[in-house]
């Protein structure tokens, strides 16, 4: 479902300028044993529609909890549980 979006004409009046609705930030109420190819329910709340992962600025978890999950999800992948 694409994010809804809005056109406003900027100061000058002359190029409309897009502004997006802010994606949700998920809740961090896990630890990092959670973190598991295994568990693709919750690896699913971190991957798009499209199959990207989604970046810290989005997730606001710690880095060293991003590259766990960034793993997490590329080995699910790999063993064919997650597209």
């Amino acid at each position: 479902m694409p994010r809804k979006t809005h056109t406003d004409r900027d100061k000058r009046g002359s190029r409309p300028t897009e502004h997006r609705t802010p994606r949700p930030k998920p809740k961090i109420d896990f630890t990092a044993d959670t973190l598991d190819f295994k568990n693709t329910n919750l690896l699913r709340q971190y991957v798009t529609d499209q199959g990207r992962i989604l970046p810290r600025k989005y997730t606001g978890m710690p880095a060293h909890y991003q590259r766990r999950l960034t793993k997490a999800i590329k080995r699910a992948r790999q063993m064919l549980l997650m597209k």
